[in-house]
C-alpha cells in the first residue's frame, strides 16, 4: 500500500520450498504471522541430544535438567554461563528492532540497522569470528571446540570462524526458545502470500531494465514462463533472490552505474533423509535398545563425514504419536557437505529402506566476503537477501522484509524522519 505497483523477484518454487522446509525455528515476527494466519504450534516430541567426536560422545544430555547443568560445569566450568550472558546481551539489544519497526522506523543499509541496535560493536560482529568474541569474554577453547563448533556445524555447516553476529543468532535459537508450525513452517509463507491477495506470476525472471516516466524511475521486469516471454512495468521492485555469481541468473539493464553481482559464495549442503535402522555400534552402543539419543551433533573432526543427524518427526503430530524405539526402523535426517556414499550410509545404518537426497546452496559461506551488501540498489529498487550476510534465518529475513516495506513506504511518501534516525531508543520512549 505505498501507492505504486510493486514487484517482488524471488527464487524459484523448488529452491523456496527446500529452504523453508529445512528451517525449524520460529521467533517473534514469525509468531505474529502464525497468529494472523490461524496456524498452530507444532507439539514438541521429547528427545535427547549428544555431541560426537568421531570416537566417543564428548557431551550427553540426560532427562534431568540439574544433571545436565552439573555435567556442563564439570566439563567446561562456567563457560556455559558466560556464553548465556553473551548471547542474552546480544539478543536483548537485537530485540529493539521490533519496537523500532512498530513505530514505523526503517534503515537504508544493514550497517545503519545494526548501529541502531548495538552501535559499532554490532557492525564489528559481522567482521570478527564467534570464536574470537567468545574467547574474549572468558569462554574456554575446549567449550568452543566441543559445543560451539557442534552447534554451528549443525546449523550453518561451517566452523567457529563464522561471524560473531551470525553465531549469536544461532546460539540464541539453540537454547530452546524457538518452535515450529503444525503442518510445516512453509505454511507461514504460503499463508501470507494468500493473505496479501498478490498477483502471483509463476515465471523465471530474466532481467530488470530501468526506464523513466514523468521524471520518476520505472522498472521493467522481464520473465519467462511456460507460456513464453513476458514483462511488466513497476514503480518499485524488491529483489529477494541472492545477487551472487553462484546464484544470480538475471541481469540489470540501463542502470548507471551498473548493478553487478556482489562478491561471496554460498555453502553447499546435503540433506539425506534415510528410513532405516541406526547402526548404534558406530556410536559405542552395541545393543541398539540402549541407544538414548534422537539428535547427534558433531565436533569439527577431519574424519567425520557428516555434520549432524536427528530422528525426525512428521510435520503433523497427533496426540498418540510416539517416537520409534531405537532398535526399530525410523526416519533420520543426516546433514553433510557432500552426498553420502554407500560405505558412509552403511557406517551410520545397519540397513535402510530408502534414501532421499536434497543438495542446495544453504547459507552464505561467511569466509568468502567481508562487506555487507546494500539494501537500496536504485531509487525504488530494493534488495532483501543481503541480510543473510549478517545472519541467515527465517527471523532475520522477516525483519529485513519489514524493514524494506517500511523503507519503501517512507521513501515514497518522503517521510525522511522515519529513516536512519539516531538515538531511536530515546525517540521511541518519547513517542510512548
Amino acid at each position: 500500500g505505498v501507492g505504486g505497483r510493486l514487484a517482488t523477484v524471488t527464487v524459484n518454487k523448488q529452491q523456496y520450498e527446500s529452504r523453508g522446509a529445512s528451517i525449524h525455528a520460529l521467533s517473534l515476527h514469525m509468531q505474529d504471522f502464525v497468529k494472523i494466519l490461524g496456524l498452530k504450534h507444532r507439539r514438541e516430541v521429547a528427545g535427547k541430544s549428544a555431541i560426537f567426536s568421531g570416537e566417543h560422545f564428548v557431551l550427553e544430555e540426560t532427562d534431568w535438567y540439574l544433571l545436565n547443568l552439573f555435567r556442563l560445569w564439570w566439563h567446561y566450568g562456567i563457560s556455559f554461563l558466560r556464553l548465556q550472558m553473551w548471547v542474552e546481551e546480544v539478543m536483548e539489544k537485537f530485540m529493539r528492532i521490533y519496537k523500532y519497526q512498530a513505530h514505523g522506523y526503517a534503515f537504508s543499509s544493514l550497517e545503519e540497522l545494526l548501529r541502531s541496535l548495538g552501535g559499532e560493536a554490532f557492525v564489528n560482529m559481522t567482521q570478527r569470528s564467534v570464536a574470537e568474541s567468545l574467547l574474549e569474554v572468558g569462554v574456554t577453547q575446549r567449550f568452543v571446540d566441543d559445543v560451539i563448533a557442534a552447534v554451528l556445524r549443525s546449523s550453518y555447516g561451517q566452523s567457529v570462524l563464522v561471524p560473531a553476529f551470525a553465531g549469536a543468532m544461532w546460539l540464541g535459537g539453540a537454547q530452546g526458545s524457538t518452535w515450529a508450525v503444525e503442518g510445516g513452517n512453509k505454511l507461514v509463507c504460503s499463508g501470507l502470500l494468500k493473505l496479501t491477495k498478490a498477483n502471483v506470476i509463476s515465471a523465471r525472471v530474466t532481467g530488470i531494465s530501468l526506464h523513466s516516466s514523468e521524471g520518476r524511475a520505472l522498472y521493467q521486469v522481464h520473465y519467462e514462463s511456460t507460456e513464453g516471454q513476458g514483462s511488466a512495468f513497476y514503480d518499485m521492485v524488491v529483489v529477494t533472490t541472492p545477487l551472487h555469481p553462484s546464484r544470480s541468473n538475471f541481469t540489470f539493464e540501463n542502470f548507471d552505474p551498473p548493478i553487478a553481482d556482489f562478491p561471496g559464495a554460498f555453502q553447499p549442503s546435503v540433506t539425506s533423509v534415510v528410513h532405516g535402522y541406526l547402526n548404534s555400534s558406530y556410536f559405542g552402543f552395541p545393543d541398539p535398545k540402549l541407544f538414548p539419543f534422537t539428535s547427534i551433533l558433531t565436533t569439527d573432526t577431519p574424519d567425520l563425514f557428516f555434520h549432524a543427524m536427528d530422528n525426525i518427526c512428521p510435520v503433523n503430530i497427533s496426540a498418540a504419536f510416539r517416537r520409534k524405539q531405537p532398535q526399530e526402523a525410523a526416519v533420520w535426517r543426516v546433514l553433510s557437505q557432500q552426498p553420502l556414499d554407500k560405505h558412509q550410509l552403511k557406517t551410520l545404518f545397519r540397513s535402510y529402506y530408502s534414501v532421499q537426497v536434497t543438495e542446495w546452496q544453504a547459507y552464505p559461506r561467511y569466509d568468502a566476503a567481508k562487506a555487507l551488501p546494500p539494501i537500496v540498489l536504485h531509487e525504488n529498487l530494493f534488495y532483501l537477501s543481503g541480510v543473510e550476510w549478517v545472519a541467515s534465518s527465517m527471523e532475520m529475513i522477516a525483519v529485513a522484509a519489514k524493514n524494506v516495506a517500511l523503507l519503501a513506504y517512507n521513501r515514497w511518501h518522503q517521510d525522511l524522519e522515519k529513516i536512519d534516525q539516531k538515538d531511536l531508543m530515546h525517540k521511541v520512549k518519547t513517542e510512548l
